[in-house]
């Protein structure tokens, strides 16, 4: 009996060690492989489909463009703002830069989404700042591509950060990625294409 006592204890005691020392086993799969991650920091849109051609709506095509409906899930632990950037890589042809056509940030942490038909306004209501697009403007600058030509690619970036951004709206694009830095907790991509 009391030899059982003593291998029972013995036994436990090497259990609780071994849980303690080695910590990175729990959530592995047998023979030491990590499980699978969950998945990453997701953005869609239900006007956009991904890579798709992006409606005239939101579009220069439109004489008075709206900004689509944008919302994201798996959202990482931790986050305390996003950031998001529309761009089109392909650019306006008359400098090596890309074209920015939307620039958001400090986005509340609680969010899931953009609205649709976002204001012109540089600070909305939660504090979320639009800064100035290509052309200067504050807010949604919708895509433009002439016709000549092939489709340009336009993207919508996300951004997951562990830091609001200590920026206004008169902050450039190398203000904010300089501010990002160090805090990019998860990022999202959303590609349209767009030419008339």
């Amino acid at each position: 009996m009391k030899k059982n006592s003593l291998a029972t204890g013995a036994l436990m005691t090497a259990f609780a060690a071994g849980t303690m020392l080695a910590p990175g086993l729990i959530g592995q799969e047998k023979g030491g492989k990590q499980a699978p991650a969950g998945p990453g920091l997701t953005l869609t849109s239900p006007d956009i489909s991904d890579g798709g051609v992006i409606p005239n709506k939101f579009t220069q095509a439109d004489p008075k463009p709206v900004s689509p409906k944008l919302e994201w899930t798996n959202v990482p632990p931790g986050v305390v703002s996003f950031a998001l950037i529309l761009h089109d890589p392909e650019g306006n042809g008359k400098n090596a830069d890309d074209t920015l056509h939307w620039m958001v940030f400090n986005i509340p942490g609680s969010s899931r989404g953009l609205a649709g038909g976002q204001s012109a306004d540089a600070t909305l209501p939660d504090g979320t700042v639009q800064a100035k697009n290509q052309r200067g403007a504050v807010g949604y600058l919708g895509p433009g591509a002439g016709a000549a030509g092939p489709y340009h690619h336009y993207t919508f970036v996300l951004y997951a950060l562990d830091t609001k951004l200590p920026l206004g709206p008169d902050a450039s694009r190398a203000d904010v990625f300089k501010a990002m830095d160090g805090h990019i907790l998860g990022k999202a991509a959303l590609p349209g294409r767009f030419h008339r």
